[in-house]
């Protein structure tokens, strides 16, 4: 009965592997790699290693996901990251001045091509926040318990088989868990993981489920403070005063005016106001922060310049309104991403493209816009994509996130084979991604 099982088993991974070559095979150009790849005995088994690793891969997700890590508090969290890094065999495990948790496997090509893999640490969950994890109508429910806790168990999932296999690639890999991705945060962890390694040629981010929505281009994003400040007062007493709250209220009305292009897409919006002391106060202080995102660099610089415009106009028309020059607005920039994008014929797009229809056994991926921690490295031209770590959820940055294990085990299995086309599997495969010229 052993035996026969055995047999079956044998049978089966043979026909699960024959059917990935066939639908690689079927992509035409540039899959011979991808096909000599999933050939490897050592890369049948790691894929096979995902998939059984997936139970305990989801028991992790939900063992991280209650270890909070506020926006700027990541430190416990990033602590356990290290461990566990050094635990599945990464023994250079570290955490940078920034925070980030870092992890170098090196490759027999002397260091470069370099690709950094990476899932973010923080989540956008205030000090205090309820993180336990709990089961609900079928999901399991927690705060960004699929953003980014699925990222962060997907890449550890990925550690593990490579590992555990000894794969060895011709470039060297990095493995980051980054701080500082969620709203202000401002990306500050991967800002500093470029700053520091100037040699890196290309860049994965795990962030969000489906593997089947790539992210190739970088969604730009500038956020300001404006805080209007005027001299107050009694509202009888005093009244014929400018009123910061007045001078705030000129210039929403003016900013929802504005018609920025449909295509490429951008965006604006007054997200946050608060003002005033009392309502039988003329408002000495008010503010408010403003949003603004674009798919083009360009676009977003043309609706800042304008938004700041409509800001100083709104305050000159509450000073003029009362024959006052009191009215002041200050201006701070709270948070700046900026926009890029990959092409479709880039190597690294054209990897994924492959390996998310091989993983799936079915059609090739879209493309879309998002804000990520890719957005760097495309702004440096740096080619990157963010691709999903697997699985089913929803209520992204509620406190009512949930997720469901679907065919989790797909993305650490994209991962994986994303990485070995990129940084090509030694003695087999050779890299497709290049080593940038600027940084030799």
């Amino acid at each position: 009965m052993t035996l026969t099982r055995s047999i079956l088993a044998i049978v089966f991974v043979a026909a699960a592997q024959h059917a990935l070559i066939q639908e690689v095979r079927a992509q035409g150009a540039g899959a011979p790699d991808l096909e000599a790849i999933l050939a490897a005995p050592k890369i049948v088994k790691a894929l096979d290693d995902i998939k059984a690793d997936d139970e305990r891969t989801f028991a992790e997700q939900k063992r991280i996901t209650e270890i909070p890590a506020p926006p700027f508090k990541e430190k416990v969290r990033a602590e356990f990251y290290q461990k566990r890094m050094q635990e599945l065999g990464l023994k250079d495990a570290s955490i940078d001045a920034e925070g980030n948790v870092i992890a170098l496997r090196k490759g027999s090509g002397g260091g470069r091509p370099k690709l950094v893999v990476s899932a973010h640490l923080d989540t956008v969950f205030p000090e205090g926040t309820d993180v336990a994890v709990k089961e609900k109508d079928g999901a399991i429910v927690a705060p960004g318990i699929g953003d980014d806790s699925r990222g962060l168990a997907a890449l550890l999932s990925l550690i593990k088989a490579i590992n555990e296999n000894q794969i060895g690639t011709f470039g060297d890999i990095m493995f980051v868990g980054t701080v500082g991705e969620e709203e202000l945060g401002n990306l500050r962890g991967v800002k500093a993981l470029f700053r520091d390694h100037a040699d890196i040629d290309g860049f994965i981010s795990i962030d969000g489920l489906g593997i089947t929505r790539v992210v190739n281009q970088a969604t730009g994003s500038h956020r300001y403070e404006f805080v209007f400040k005027g001299p107050g007062g009694h509202s009888f007493a005093e009244f014929g005063l400018p009123s910061a709250t007045h001078a705030m209220g000129r210039a929403i009305a003016k900013i929802a005016e504005l018609q920025p292009p449909a295509d490429p897409k951008t965006t604006f919006t007054v997200g946050t106001v608060t003002g005033g002391t009392s309502v039988n106060a003329i408002a000495a202080e008010a503010r408010m922060a403003v949003d603004m995102r674009s798919n083009s660099e360009e676009e977003l610089l043309k609706l800042e310049a304008r938004l700041l415009e409509l800001v100083k106009e709104a305050v000159a028309d509450e000073n003029a309104r009362w024959k006052s020059d009191k009215m002041t607005v200050d201006v701070k920039l709270i948070g700046d991403r900026p926009a890029g994008i990959v092409p479709m014929d880039s190597p690294i797009v054209q990897a994924t493209q492959r390996t998310v229809a091989a993983v799936t056994k079915g059609p090739r991926p879209t493309f879309a816009g998002s804000s990520t921690d890719s957005n760097i490295a495309m702004s440096l031209g740096i080619p990157a994509v963010t691709i999903g770590g697997g699985g089913e959820g929803g209520n992204w940055h509620s406190r009512n996130e949930w997720y469901k294990p679907v065919n989790a085990w797909y993305g650490p299995q994209n991962a994986l084979l994303t990485v070995l086309m990129l940084s090509g599997l030694d003695g087999v495969t050779k890299p497709a991604l290049s080593v940038r010229k600027a940084s030799k």
